[in-house]
C-alpha cells in the first residue's frame, strides 16, 4: 500500500497548450509512500503492483473542456470530468484497477475534443497555482 503526489505548478510547468490526445504533465513529486507508485514521465506514472487505486486530480484551466484518465494508453470512459464555462478547476476521483504489474496512467484532454486547454497561469491572485493528481493504492 502507498500514495504519491503528483503536481504542477502554472507558470513555469506545462506553459503550452494541453492538445486533444495530449497528458497533462504533473512534472513535479509531492509527498508519497512506499514504491507502488513511481514516475515514469512527466506526464505518466506507473502503478507497479496489480490492485485497486484511488485517483484524484485537479487541474486549472482557462476554456471549457475534459479530461480523462488513461490506463496503459486507453481511456477509462467512466472517468470523464469537465466543465462547460467558466474559469475554474476541472476535478475528477475514481478507482481504477489494475490487471497487470506496471500499469501506466496518465490524465489527457481526450481525442475528439475541440480545443487545447490553457492550464491557467496565476488563477486568482499572483503566486503560481498548483494541479495535482494523487494516488493511493487502496488494494
Amino acid at each position: 500500500m502507498g500514495y504519491a503526489d503528483f503536481y504542477a505548478l502554472m507558470p513555469p510547468d506545462n506553459a503550452a497548450t494541453v492538445a486533444p490526445g495530449t497528458d497533462v504533465s504533473f512534472p513535479q513529486d509531492g509527498p508519497n509512500s512506499g514504491t507502488g507508485i513511481a514516475r515514469s514521465g512527466p506526464s505518466s506514472f506507473t502503478l507497479t503492483e496489480i490492485g485497486a487505486y484511488q485517483v484524484l486530480f485537479q487541474v486549472s484551466v482557462t476554456e471549457p473542456g475534459q479530461l480523462i484518465l488513461t490506463l496503459n494508453g486507453e481511456d477509462l470512459a467512466y472517468t470523464v470530468a469537465g466543465r462547460a464555462t467558466g474559469t475554474s478547476q476541472i476535478v475528477g476521483m475514481a478507482i481504477v484497477e489494475t490487471t497487470a504489474v506496471n500499469s501506466v496512467l496518465t490524465v489527457r484532454n481526450p481525442e475528439g475534443t475541440a480545443e487545447a486547454l490553457t492550464i491557467t497561469p496565476l488563477a486568482g491572485g499572483t503566486r503560481p497555482v498548483s494541479a495535482h493528481l494523487v494516488i493511493t493504492q487502496i488494494q
